[in-house]
């Protein structure tokens, strides 16, 4: 008994390189991504630069590198190579144009030699009279319904006027499709326009090439944005002039700024690159961005994926059809969670780079000795992991473990020096340095037996200890920082501190 082979899935990504990647552009990514993994398929990206005018250099390597920086790796690509290339639009004209020249043969597509004055003016009139703007036909030839004779057709094709050729959009049909996140959606062919395929330059439009290219490249399922549904009666219309099977199509939610307009690329910083550089990390970008539009389903209280569980749990049919919000205080939610879980080793390589360019800058304040060694940053790591927002903080929120204090917080000295204070401070510094256990137990201990018998109580010193030993008066319990920072650098910042200030508040 013979079995019908299961069709491969394939996906693809397919960005203009415009720009930055938007957020946007990175969840349509890694939902295709997920999908064609969970079903053990291809992912394919795909840059489709049909429109030379926006087209901006290094912008096609950008994009392609931030895909591998968050994880979503391609298997076929022009970085990757494939089976299936060229993987850029522009390097694939001649089989456009090859489609292009069956259509018109076809009859399912014209020249046009409107000019772009003309077009103006047809738009104009028609929104003077509540019409919908459209193509009015002018140049749809005798032979195809139209009013034009061929004779002017092959008149201008002779002069060598500029052209466009224009699909021709059958009269009075509905045009059906079953959405995958959607489900039934019907258009009515009268609100379809004569859509343009091939422009004046030679260069296809968007919808014709798309077309082509995900039949080529067997795409079998297309994931994208709900704002590419209004063209799909087109694209619809296009596989069926060539007597191709269409693909399975699932159109994505918006996403929304939290008043529930529209999210767009000129609102603010939304380019992953810039998510990047202010701290976020690839994992909780993702994670982020694929809870807007997806969940795992009713019962889990989840939120926190790795790209490995995310492949094994994704399904476009938990994909929602309602707009998904943007909340970037999400995002840093999800920052914290992964830094408190993620392992001390993979923060210190992160930070060390970091710590070195600071240790250039200032390398006279450099103490303790030991800051460089691992088990000294994994100290650090522990202790503070809680309490920053970004991998970068463990250095530049926490430089007092690494090097001494330039100054000192002029409104936490006022308010917590009083006239005895140095001299309390010069005697526990005698008590620390005589401390063979330098434990934070041991610390408070020692605080407490100090400050008892003087008839005061350890906040007394607390706050003066934390301001001379880091220059501030915040950060993590007083007694864990002075044991991380060491017997030593604890004496020798106290001393110093007390001579830059002297009898602070008396």
């Amino acid at each position: 008994m013979q079995t019908t082979p299961v069709e491969r899935v394939r996906t693809r990504f397919a960005p203009s390189p415009t720009g930055y990647l938007h957020v946007g552009g990175l969840r349509t990514a890694l939902y295709n991504y997920l999908y064609a993994k969970r079903m053990g398929g291809d992912f394919i990206v795909r840059i489709e630069d049909t429109d030379q005018t926006r087209k901006v250099d290094g912008a096609d390597r950008s994009l392609l590198r931030m895909l591998d920086v968050t994880g979503i790796r391609a298997d076929e690509s022009m970085a990757h190579g494939g089976n299936f290339g060229p993987y850029v639009q522009s390097e694939r004209l001649a089989t456009y144009a090859m489609y292009c020249q069956q259509l018109l043969e076809q009859k399912n597509a014209y020249y046009c030699f409107s000019t772009a004055e003309e077009l103006e003016e047809n738009r104009q009139l028609q929104m003077k009279q509540g019409l919908q703007p459209k193509y009015n036909r002018k140049w749809l030839p005798e032979d195809m319904g139209g009013s034009m004779p061929l004779s002017e057709t092959r008149k201008k094709l002779d002069e060598g006027a500029a052209y466009v050729v224009r699909m021709r959009v059958p009269d009075y049909i509905s045009v059906m499709f079953d959405d995958i996140v959607r489900g039934p959606v019907e258009f009515d062919s009268a609100t379809i326009d004569d859509q343009v395929l091939m422009k004046s330059d030679g260069f296809p439009t968007y919808h014709f090439a798309s077309v082509i290219d995900d039949h080529l490249m067997e795409i079998t399922h297309v994931i994208r944005g709900e704002e590419w549904l209004s063209s799909m009666p087109k694209h619809l219309l296009l596989y069926e002039f060539f007597g191709w099977e269409a693909p399975r199509f699932a159109h994505l939610p918006l996403l929304l700024n939290p008043d529930r307009s529209k999210l767009s690329k000129r609102q603010g910083d939304v380019a992953v690159e810039d998510f990047l550089s202010r701290g976020y990390s690839p994992e909780a970008i993702v994670n982020f961005v694929a809870l807007l539009g997806w969940n795992e389903g009713e019962g889990t209280e989840k939120e926190i994926y790795s790209i490995a569980e995310l492949v094994e749990k994704f399904s476009l049919e938990r994909v929602g059809k309602a707009g998904a919000v943007f909340n970037v205080e999400k995002l840093g939610w999800l920052e914290k969670q992964y830094i408190k879980d993620r392992p001390a080793e993979k923060i210190i390589a992160a930070m060390k780079p970091l710590l070195e360019e600071e240790m250039a800058k200032r390398a006279t304040d450099m103490e303790p000795e030991r800051i460089t060694s691992d088990d000294y940053l994994r100290e650090v790591v522990e202790l503070m992991r809680e309490r920053v927002d970004f991998e970068s903080e463990f250095v530049t929120f926490c430089d007092y473990f690494y090097f001494a204090p330039r100054s000192y917080d002029e409104k936490a000295v006022a308010k917590r020096w009083a006239g005895d204070t140095n001299e309390l401070l010069e005697e526990f510094s005698e008590v620390l340095e005589s401390l063979e256990d330098f434990s934070a137990d041991a610390i408070e201990e020692a605080l407490k037996a100090f400050v008892e018998p003087k008839g005061k109580k350890p906040a007394f010193l607390i706050h003066p200890l934390r301001i001379l030993t880091s220059g501030v008066g915040f950060g993590p319990s007083l007694y864990h920082m002075l044991e991380v920072l060491g017997r030593d650098t604890v004496v020798r910042r106290l001393r110093k501190g007390m001579e830059s200030v002297p009898a602070a508040g008396s």
